[in-house]
């Protein structure tokens, strides 16, 4: 079972944009760095397959050696494109057009600190018997976690990423295909402001400044 995570360098100005009001440009790229070894560490920690650090817009960013030095992943560049056929390439690296090479996969973003590795095991359980697909929905209508045991590139083709629409699509999509789809509750993600209430105060607390003063 592979573990992919989803994070982009911890540039400042580049990094976790909307977070920027509370946070300011340093602060909140330095709580994305908190936020991604977070999920690093609870990937790993899960013991269900090798981790995998997919990154943005490439993995030459010191940050990111020093994530494998410190878990144990594997680094590798995300692909061109929007969301979708980043995650569609990551899920099927190694394989061929229309093919299962890489799977069964679970890919989760950086920024749901209420990710537990608990979900990541039972995710991986599901997918290892019989479920072609899991997700963990977020609260704001996408979600943080999608796992596939079977290639389902329907998936990831012209969805409105970012919206509100997102998981809805994507159960409708997995109905479409005939796919056996298994959730767990939704969580939290951390990309504005009003999100920081969900987020563990010691990763964030000592960062929150008069971003105006910038």
């Amino acid at each position: 079972m592979r573990v992919l995570v989803f994070a982009r360098a911890p540039v400042a100005g580049a990094a976790k944009t909307r977070l920027m009001p509370a946070l300011g440009g340093e602060g909140a790229a330095h709580l994305h760095r908190r936020l991604v070894r977070r999920a690093l560490g609870m990937a790993t920690g899960a013991g269900i397959g090798p981790v995998e650090l997919w990154c943005a817009p490439d993995a030459r960013h010191p940050f990111f050696a020093a994530c494998r030095q410190d878990f144990g992943c594997t680094l590798h560049a995300q692909a061109s494109g929007d969301l979708g056929a980043r995650m569609r390439q990551a899920l099927e690296t190694g394989g061929v057009a229309g093919g299962a090479v890489g799977l069964p996969a679970l890919v989760l973003g950086s920024d749901a600190p209420g990710l537990q590795a608990g979900t990541l095991q039972a995710a991986g359980r599901a997918l290892h018997t019989g479920r072609d697909c899991v997700l963990v929905p977020a609260l704001d209508g996408g979600y943080v976690l999608i796992g596939l045991a079977v290639s389902a590139p329907a998936l990831f083709e012209a969805m409105p990423w970012g919206t509100e629409t997102v998981l809805e699509q994507t159960r409708r999509r997995c109905r479409q295909q005939g796919l056996d789809l298994a959730e767990w509750p939704p969580v939290p993600d951390i990309d504005v402001p009003e999100d920081l209430v969900h987020c563990p105060p010691e990763l964030w607390r000592d960062l929150r400044i008069d971003a105006s003063a910038e």
